[in-house]
């Protein structure tokens, strides 16, 4: 996948939307590797006032663990969870949930419960909702694990959003202005980490009106670039 980037001096590049990073370290040393999960998440902007969360589980077994010379590795589980989220409410508006890899025939006949989710907020008490309507002989455990990791890019996903707005690359709803819109994000990290701690040391600078530091994966992108932080502020706006 890739897009079109204007760059400083003026040129326009085609750039990949995904990268290629190998973030995982190398074995140890004498290490036999034997499965393999996997999790990925993607957030497709559909309009100003809406997004799709895609998340994806998949459990792989090396080539010739399970069945003698076989050269390929082996697919054990392979869910696909799909959900309409609108914004900036993060209300879950529609579900898709599909089995595409499986041990038992009937594990698919779980599928259509998961419409439960239909209605539900995907911020504050999101993952103790999926345990109480899905917890062990009323759900998958492998969909409720990719659940609980869909949740946070949820939110890194309306920081994104209003990322879009900030560039003019897309528009805010019209209900609701770009301040309170940050007051609302601020909000939905409250006591999330240490960091957001209510009583923290960072709470209590944006309260007092302190700008928050700027993200250290921007500063190091912005020394990269030749760009010095003060650009983050003309950002966010």
């Amino acid at each position: 996948m890739t897009r079109s980037v204007r760059l400083f001096h003026g040129a326009s590049v085609k750039v990949e939307l995904v990268s290629e990073y190998q973030f995982f370290p190398e074995p140890p040393a004498g290490g036999e590797l034997i499965h393999t999960r996997r999790y990925e998440v993607r957030t497709y902007k559909l309009a100003p006032d809406r997004f799709l969360l895609r998340g994806v589980i998949v459990d792989e077994k090396p080539a010739g663990l399970y069945v003698a010379r076989d050269p390929e590795v082996l697919w054990v589980h392979h869910m696909i969870v799909d959900l309409e989220v609108t914004f900036p409410m993060f209300v879950i508006d529609k579900v898709h949930v599909e089995f595409k890899e499986r041990p038992h025939t009937h594990c698919t006949d779980i599928e259509p419960d998961y419409q439960k989710l239909v209605g539900l907020s995907i911020a504050r008490g999101f993952n103790n909702k999926v345990k109480e309507l899905f917890g062990g002989p009323r759900g998958c455990t492998h969909i409720g694990a990719l659940l609980a990791a869909m949740a946070p890019v949820a939110i890194q996903s309306g920081w994104s959003m209003r990322a879009g707005a900030a560039m003019g690359t897309q528009t805010l709803p019209t209900d609701m202005s770009p301040e309170d819109q940050r007051k609302r994000a601020y909000a939905m990290n409250l006591n999330t980490c240490h960091m957001w701690d209510e009583n923290g040391q960072m709470v209590k600078e944006i309260e007092q009106g302190i700008p928050m530091e700027v993200p250290l994966w921007i500063t190091k992108r912005f020394t990269k670039l030749g760009l010095d932080d003060s650009e983050w502020a003309k950002f966010r706006g």
